[in-house]
């Protein structure tokens, strides 16, 4: 995380928990598996597996779906969580793929061609796809080649959160024109999400066993990470803790409240807004600059689009009614 701009100094109070602190039924509330997906079965079993295994009534979800046969970076949310799924999904993604050329190109031609694709491309969603089959534009940061064999291209793809390497590949074909198809696809990166973090599907159903069948946390808790740690590359504003009550019912972020902020926010960002020990509270949409909200004496200075946190976790601060002017 960057060094934060001071505002208002605070220092913490004994309420909350540093994210890596909390007692084990809060963590998991508030935690996320790196999954590495296994071909087979589509993202939606799989998670539903853990659900299940788990057995104890959170909401559990995944962060962008991969087809059956694609493997990867599958990140699966637990508890509050889920209302942070948002922030990671939209992250850009990595895939090593191999694509099978349906005939003879010369290297300098596949060259030319994969550089014309990296740039913003037009697609249109899958048939099968959960969205919209509207035509819609991705922007495709890098395609390289990391080996070749005949027909067979192994590419590393760097792409915008929602593109398709299915119908990428099938693209890069038509225009080469011999016509192309994805043999095999894994995800090695979603964001600052590396498949190093990533935890195999029976090793988790283990883990969670053992904590159901003994109530040994470790072997689970080892396998998790909070979801502040999924969403570290996001702008934040820091607020006092007498702040985080009325955050959490629902009140926008007030310029008093704040005690620290990243730099270069600008007004319309999406930015998270954090306890002095690291939890996250809320995503919103910033109203102000940070050389602005360092120097507002009052005002709103955030609305809120998603409050994570559980109201009684800190003590309520405020009267009857949320304060409208000071936190």
């Amino acid at each position: 995380m960057n060094s934060l701009l001071v505002k208002s100094k605070s220092s913490p109070s004994d309420h909350g928990f540093r994210p890596e602190e909390r007692p084990f039924p809060i963590f998991l509330r508030y935690s996320i598996v790196i999954l590495d997906k296994p071909p087979g079965p589509s993202s939606h079993t799989v998670t539903k597996r853990v659900k299940d295994t788990l057995n104890m009534g959170l909401r559990i979800g995944h962060c962008g779906t991969l087809d059956p046969k694609v493997t990867g970076v599958l990140p699966i949310v637990i508890g509050e969580a889920t209302k942070a799924a948002p922030l990671i999904t939209t992250m850009d993604k990595e895939y090593v793929g191999t694509m099978y050329l349906h005939g003879d190109v010369a290297d300098e031609e596949l060259i030319k061609v994969l550089r014309m694709f990296e740039t913003v491309i037009y697609q249109r969603p899958p048939v099968r796809s959960a969205v919209s089959r509207t035509l819609r534009t991705r922007r495709v940061y890098k395609i390289e080649i990391l080996s070749r064999r005949g027909r067979y291209v192994e590419l590393r793809t760097v792409v915008e959160s929602g593109t398709y390497i299915r119908k990428l590949y099938h693209d890069i074909g038509e225009v080469l024109g011999v016509g192309a198809s994805m043999i095999k696809l894994r995800r090695v990166r979603i964001g600052h999400i590396t498949e190093d973090m990533c935890v195999d599907l029976r090793t988790l159903l283990e883990a969670i066993e053992l904590y159901r069948n003994t109530g040994d946390e470790q072997y689970l808790r080892e396998k998790l990470i909070p979801v502040e740690e999924a969403v570290k590359h996001v702008k934040r504003m820091v607020v006092k803790d007498s702040a985080v009550s009325a955050i959490t019912h629902g009140a926008p972020v007030l310029a008093p409240g704040v005690s620290l902020l990243s730099e270069g926010i600008s007004k319309g960002d999406l930015v998270g807004i954090f306890t002095l020990k690291g939890e996250l509270v809320a995503i919103a949409r910033a109203l102000m600059s940070s050389e602005e909200i360092l120097r507002a004496k009052k005002g709103v200075v955030a609305e809120l689009l998603r409050v994570i946190m559980e109201r009684d976790l800190y003590p309520r601060m405020w009267r009857r009614h949320p304060p409208t002017s000071r936190q």
